[in-house]
């Protein structure tokens, strides 16, 4: 039985319009000499059942495959054709992100280390950022180089050897790989930033799998696809692929499956999340490599390789897509389509004038929402892949499109003239690069991506919620291990205004109801934020049930603080002297609850925050006492409960004792007025960590220093101390050394003088007036603040006792 869920028929799709182009015919002689062209593309594997399993490093295996692409080229003893001057590696999986490691190790410079193995002295070394589209984008990028004449010959590699480095570890075994090459190294770093966010960490949406399930289920939900039926067209679209696997000598896994084996949950076949089985989902226990030689025509000529074995890029494209939980619709991905258009377009052909094609296809949609917009069939007779596809050929790292374009190249030569595309994709269908190959001579085409991704930049964008409370309805979800004994839920939700959250789902209704076979998105929820993780659940009691509000009012005791009450003061201390009063989740957590209470307090009008001993106001967020997404553990309200969203309703004064840092300064900026020890000093040292003041820091320092002043110390680290602070407006009172308590009491008291109803409606009306720029319109508005003063009990009774010549005795009403 056929799916319902199709797409258009070949043809159908939006091909490039061809009419009044003319496409000129080259010679080769006719070429400018410094023309990009490929001359040579070689691969390499092994499985751990082969009986000449080597169990290969990563740089031997590369090794082999730079090799193999030197004797594509023409070179009999696997010798560099030409003098390479430029060496490129992909970046592998054991060093993509910051949490990533080598557990065996591995050479300080990969791309010397394949240099050395293969007779190369490159002049430049580069190392890439991490993504899929690397290879497809290396391509375009050093195609620019050599057209631009900044180089002449270059060799792109790449190499996964995760399956030796598991088999080892599941056996037992250890070997070593590492190496001291030295030399110069362009390690262009991670580049991660935008394929993941604050909230996806903090909610488990980090790996692969979690994140396409969001998306698989956006897209299985506006085709209004019953489940059983979109399971069958993910199985459609992926199926063909297994074929050409089968027939593919460096596959990871060579056999063919029918939709059914793909769809069908068996034994064999489990699901790993919904809505994926585990064939549906890239295959990363591989151990692959590839490589691509690049020269100028000049550069090939020289080394005497034959013009049969040159094959151009006629188009090609790179695009970057908005962070996942920005996007207007999570089900699609238009800067990828547009990549395929834009390349195709620079290629001055139609999607119906290719012969071959390799599209990414880490998961179903990545290869279903980019046909769905060309009018691609799962059928489609020239096939979706030329190698067999991630979760069948195999899915070595970043490198995959490496072996697309090696087939590619290989099959455009078998048919000259003929064209075939590669499209590679990075992250969460978040940066994609697109080529089009053929041996027909052409002249190097510049590359129009930056206007194209001007025009994509200028796309609507959706507000993300930290905090959601309330009412809100699913969007979309993934449920990981659906079937075992602790399925693990995560809600993209939508509140009432529009804005998007993620929430973990541990109500059993609402996780049994995800995992079933109906639809869940747009069932009402209700969403609670809370310092580790947002929650949602069906209803409010379950909500209450597992995650209740925690009541208002001071405990008896507390684990890291200190509380003392005096009268109409409230005293605050951080009692971890040990940890420089830095604070820990659990710090953060019972200062939230403290002020909470402080402000709901009638009896309480002024409020002293310190930090235990002399040596430390607060040394800022304790980054190794973080146990939710390395130290994102922080109430909604902030560090201490103070640094965001909260209105501070009544006075809170900062007893500076010894360093404020970092968070420890951002809380002192969220007070009211910092009293600070003659030996206090003060910096937002974060930059020099690799973090930045985003809990206020960045924000509220230079509207209280000269703006000059405050960039120094957020870019660079400075610090100030008691006096420069004072001078500068930072502090309102310096302190001998030893009594800033006394101090601050003595500015509590002078406080408790007042009006408690005019020092509150004083406040509300300065922090209503810093978000309005206009001072005369700013002080219209101040006047408001009489409403509120002049109807208290206050107001009766400070103008009594003046009458009376007495000290006023403030109700606080």
């Amino acid at each position: 039985m056929r799916s319902s869920v199709r797409r258009r028929g070949r043809g159908a799709g939006k091909a490039a319009d061809l009419s009044g182009i003319s496409i000129p015919t080259l010679r080769v002689d006719e070429l400018d000499p410094s023309t990009p062209v490929i001359v040579g593309v070689g691969q390499a594997a092994e499985r751990i059942d082969d009986a000449d399993y080597a169990a290969l490093g990563e740089a031997d295996l590369a090794a082999r495959a730079v090799a193999a692409a030197f004797a594509d080229a023409g070179a009999e003893t696997g010798a560099p054709p030409a003098s390479i001057d430029v060496a490129v590696a992909v970046r592998s999986f054991e060093k993509s992100s910051p949490a990533s490691h080598s557990p065996f190790g591995r050479p300080d410079n990969m791309p010397r280390a394949v240099a050395a193995r293969t007779g190369m002295d490159p002049r430049r070394a580069v190392e890439a950022v991490t993504g899929g589209q690397s290879p497809q984008h290396l391509v375009n990028e050093f195609g620019a180089e050599i057209a631009a004449g900044r180089c002449e010959a270059v060799v792109l590699f790449g190499a996964e050897i995760m399956s030796t480095v598991r088999h080892a570890q599941k056996n037992g075994t250890t070997t070593d790989f590492s190496e001291s090459i030295g030399g110069q190294l362009e390690d262009r770093g991670y580049s991660i930033g935008g394929l993941t966010s604050v909230e996806e960490v903090k909610h488990g949406v980090v790996i692969p799998i979690s994140q396409y399930s969001i998306v698989e289920n956006a897209r299985r939900h506006r085709l209004g696809a019953s489940a059983e039926d979109y399971a069958r067209s993910m199985g459609e679209w992926l199926a063909p692929m297994s074929t050409v696997a089968a027939e593919n000598p460096y596959s990871a896994a060579p056999e063919a499956f029918s939709a059914e084996d793909i769809a069908v949950v068996t034994p064999r076949n489990r699901r790993v999340s919904v809505p994926y089985t585990r064939r549906m989902v890239a295959r990363d226990h591989v151990n692959q490599a590839a490589a691509v030689v690049l020269m100028s025509v000049a550069a090939a000529t020289a080394a005497g390789i034959p013009a049969d074995r040159w094959v151009f890029l006629h188009g090609h494209a790179d695009t970057r897509e908005r962070p996942l939980l920005s996007r207007p619709d999570l089900s699609r991905g238009p800067a990828s389509t547009a990549a395929v258009h834009e390349a195709l377009r620079l290629a001055r052909i139609g999607i119906d004038d290719l012969a071959d094609l390799d599209l990414y296809s880490c998961f179903p949609v990545a290869v279903s929402h980019v046909c769905e917009d060309l009018g691609l069939e799962p059928d489609d007779p020239r096939g979706l892949t030329v190698t067999g596809g991630l979760p069948y050929f195999g899915g070595p790292g970043n490198n995959y499109s490496m072996h697309a374009i090696a087939e590619i190249v290989a099959r455009a030569r078998r048919r000259p003239g003929s064209f075939g595309l590669v499209a590679a994709n990075g992250g969460v269908l978040s940066k994609y690069s697109v080529g089009v190959y053929s041996t027909s001579p052409v002249s190097w085409r510049a590359s129009t991506s930056a206007g194209l991704q001007r025009e994509l930049d200028t796309a609507p964008t959706v507000a993300v919620t930290r905090y959601p409370n309330g009412p809100a309805t699913i969007e979309s979800f993934v449920v990981i291990d659906p079937d075992g004994a602790a399925p693990g839920a995560t809600v993209v939700g939508r509140l009432d205004d529009g804005s998007r959250f993620v929430a973990t789902a541990d109500d059993p209704e609402l996780v049994a109801l995800l995992s079933a076979d109906d639809d869940p998105i747009g069932t009402p929820v209700f969403s609670r934020s809370g310092a580790g993780r947002n929650h949602v659940a069906l209803t409010r009691d379950a909500l209450d049930d597992r995650h209740p509000r925690p009541a208002v009012g001071f405990a008896e005791q507390y684990e890291h603080l200190r509380v003392r009450r005096d009268g109409h003061i409230l005293e605050v201390t951080i009692d971890r002297p040990e940890a420089r009063n830095a604070m820990s989740p659990v710090t953060n957590a019972e200062l939230d609850a403290v002020f909470d209470a402080y402000f709901a307090d009638p009896d309480l009008w002024v409020a002293i925050l310190t930090g235990a001993g002399d040596k430390a106001f607060s040394a800022g967020n304790d980054l190794g006492a973080g146990s939710t997404a390395g130290g994102l553990s922080v109430p909604a309200n902030g560090f201490a409960g103070l640094t965001t969203r909260r209105e501070l309703p009544k006075p809170v004064i900062a007893a500076v004792n010894g360093y404020a840092l970092g968070g420890g300064l951002e809380v002192a900026l969220a007070c009211h007025l910092i009293v600070a020890d003659e030996h206090a000093s003060f910096g937002l040292p974060e930059v020099r960590v690799g973090l930045a003041a985003a809990a206020g820091g960045l924000v509220r320092l230079p509207r209280v220093l000269p703006p000059a002043l405050a960039r120094d110390m957020i870019l660079t680290g400075r610090r100030l101390d008691a006096a420069q602070a004072a001078a500068h407006g930072l502090v309102s009172r310096v302190a001998a050394h030893g009594e800033v308590m006394d101090t601050a009491r003595g500015v509590a008291r002078e406080l408790l003088a007042g009006s408690p109803i005019a020092v509150r409606a004083s406040l509300s009306a300065m922090a209503a007036a810093e978000s309005e720029p206009d001072a005369v319109r700013a002080t219209l508005d101040s006047m408001s603040v009489l409403d509120t003063v002049l109807v208290s009990e206050d107001f009766r009774e400070g103008l009594t006792a003046f009458a009376q010549k007495r000290e006023p005795e403030w109700k606080g009403r």
